[in-house]
């Protein structure tokens, strides 16, 4: 449900300094409530974007500018993340997987194309769609240039709405072909692009980051399906989707469908709660053979492999240290 929704502080912050500077008068009320907040409710959200469009009603450009401008650490935890991957294509697995701690009614997803590939943008908001599609689509593009020294180079973006402005207006901000009236909000790409290597990476701190992004995405709010998802992996780590999607009385096709419009997935909901799991048992003693059995791991080969891609180093280097962090 919309009410249940939020947006980090550091994205709403871009987004309220932009409307100021176009003369938008924000009610006090608002100032104040945004000033207490961590993550900022999805209808004081949709009110900013609503003095933004009204500010900017004689520039329809404006938001996609918006999101041109827009810098890493705008993207909270998830623009740190997205510095301390080594490739492009690592970035973009990241942005799928932790854009919900960004605003977790809107998720990203990437698809194969025959001549390349396309990041996907899936947002369920309905207030001021395309102002918020344009502002994302252009932070995407601008993060990705920067983050590749200039390198990366969009075979094109697709918007599913019709032109706000001349096309070539665009083109010129985005510096590559721009489509409208097509079935998704998309950028495209050649499929070596994902290849390119970022000019910050560091894999100690992409584990630390990484560690973090995922328990703000499993502590993310929700009264929805997410939320008995997480208590039924809690009680039966060992189930899969299909058995989780049995205790909930749907499929497990039904249940991805439910968890997209949360704006989660199955698999990273269930790796970031083994990942907690995993780390309170080891340090409350318990054996790797003990903790990757409980999760249900193949063997402990496989526990290792995924914990060492969660945190950087094997369970039983975590297990030696006298004073890991939980």
């Amino acid at each position: 449900m919309q009410g249940q929704h939020s947006v980090t502080i550091r994205f709403t912050q871009a987004v309220l300094e932009a409307a100021q500077r176009h003369g938008a008068r924000v009610p006090e009320g608002l100032l104040q409530s945004l000033a207490r907040r961590p993550r900022v409710p999805m209808a004081q959200q949709d009110e900013l974007w609503a003095l933004f469009a009204q500010a900017t009603a004689a520039d329809p450009l404006a938001a996609l500018r918006l999101g041109t401008g827009l810098q890493a650490g705008h993207l909270d935890i998830v623009g740190l993340l997205l510095l301390s991957c080594d490739t492009l294509g690592e970035g973009l697995e990241v942005l799928t997987e932790y854009a919900p701690i960004i605003g977790d009614n809107a998720r990203f997803e990437t698809a194969t194309l025959p001549d390349g590939m396309a990041l996907r943008y899936l947002p369920a908001y309905t207030a001021c769609r395309e102002l918020r599609v344009e502002a994302a689509m252009g932070c995407v593009v601008n993060l990705a240039r920067w983050m590749t020294s200039g390198r990366f180079r969009p075979s094109g973006v697709e918007f599913a709405h019709a032109p706000r402005a001349e096309p070539g207006a665009y083109e010129a901000l985005l510096g590559c072909p721009v489509r409208f009236g097509q079935p998704v909000d998309s950028v495209t790409m050649a499929a070596g692009e994902a290849g390119l290597g970022l000019i910050q990476a560091g894999d100690r701190l992409h584990a630390q980051l990484r560690l973090m992004a995922d328990e703000m995405l499993a502590s993310l709010p929700s009264g929805g399906v997410s939320s008995r998802v997480q208590q039924l992996i809690r009680a039966h780590p060992r189930w899969g989707k299909e058995r989780v999607g049995e205790a909930l009385g749907m499929s497990g096709r039904h249940l991805n469908r439910k968890l997209a419009a949360e704006a989660v997935s199955f698999k990273g909901l269930r790796e970031a709660l083994l990942h907690e799991m995993a780390t309170q048992a080891l340090q409350a003693g318990q054996s790797v053979a003990a903790v990757s059995e409980k999760l249900g791991f193949s063997d402990e080969g496989a526990f290792s492999r995924a914990f060492r891609r969660w945190r950087g180093q094997t369970p039983a280097q975590f297990a030696r240290e006298p004073s890991t962090p939980a």
